[in-house]
């Protein structure tokens, strides 16, 4: 009786994971951040706001607004998310580390991660000169005065920090679950990190796609997503002072 009914839990289980895997994968789609931002982003439009403006340069009024309603939808998905499977938000993203001694090494990584940047970005912009097919960064156009500054460190801390780390550890944990592990969902989000950022150069894409790597990988040694996000966050930070104290 014990076997049968072992049997029969082994049967239900086998069934179930075709679905869980098809709910997981949907739940990857949903939180990469493309299909929240393209909604957005149309009721932006229809509301009047465009994306670029008459210059051909990025909107400061259009990222002011979509950039923090992005991060606040994709926050409440995965929250929903994780506590529709049952398990605890803080477990998930915040695990069982000290967040202070986590937000401490990430702070500490973040002149690694400049230094690796620099490395990389010499050796493709000497080894593969074309790779290099945007002059300016888009969000440096945008700064044209210290409140501009102020605003797009802001957008970008939030953005990059906080959204974009919670995202990846969001899809990470799922793959880890039911997508055929957890490396392999660090490979293909690594991937399509750096896609996502093919506006600001192919150069810039393959560099944003290692930083994916390595803030991955830090999520999955630590398994908190605090460390990659203050890292993220100071590497963002950095960026955009680089931008108004060097032009570039």
């Amino acid at each position: 009786m014990v076997s049968g009914e072992a049997a029969l839990d082994r049967a239900a289980a086998e069934q179930a994971q075709p679905w869980s895997a098809a709910k997981a994968a949907a739940e990857v789609v949903a939180a990469s951040g493309f299909p929240t931002q393209l909604a957005l982003g149309a009721l932006l439009m229809a509301a009047g706001l465009r994306p670029f403006g008459a210059d051909g340069q990025l909107s400061m009024s259009y990222l002011a607004v979509l950039m923090p309603a992005d991060t606040f939808l994709l926050l409440a998905l995965v929250v929903w998310r994780i506590r529709a499977g049952g398990e605890r938000v803080r477990d998930v993203l915040v695990g069982a580390r000290s967040w202070r001694r986590e937000a401490w090494l990430g702070a500490g990584l973040i002149p690694a991660v400049l230094g690796g940047v620099v490395i990389v970005m010499l050796v493709l912009r000497t080894a593969w000169p074309a790779l290099h097919n945007v002059d300016a960064n888009p969000f440096q156009a945008l700064i044209r005065s210290p409140l501009d500054a102020l605003l797009v460190g802001v957008l970008v801390v939030i953005t990059g920090g906080l959204k974009e780390e919670v995202q990846r550890a969001f899809v990470l944990h799922r793959f880890g679950q039911h997508l055929g592990g957890a490396r392999l969902g660090l490979v293909l989000y690594s991937l399509v990190f750096g896609a996502g950022h093919v506006i600001q150069g192919y150069d810039v894409a393959i560099v944003t796609m290692l930083l994916g790597l390595v803030w991955g990988a830090m999520f999955l040694w630590r398994r908190s997503a605090v460390a990659p996000s203050v890292s993220h966050a100071g590497f963002n930070a950095a960026q955009v002072l680089q931008f108004v104290v060097f032009g570039g």
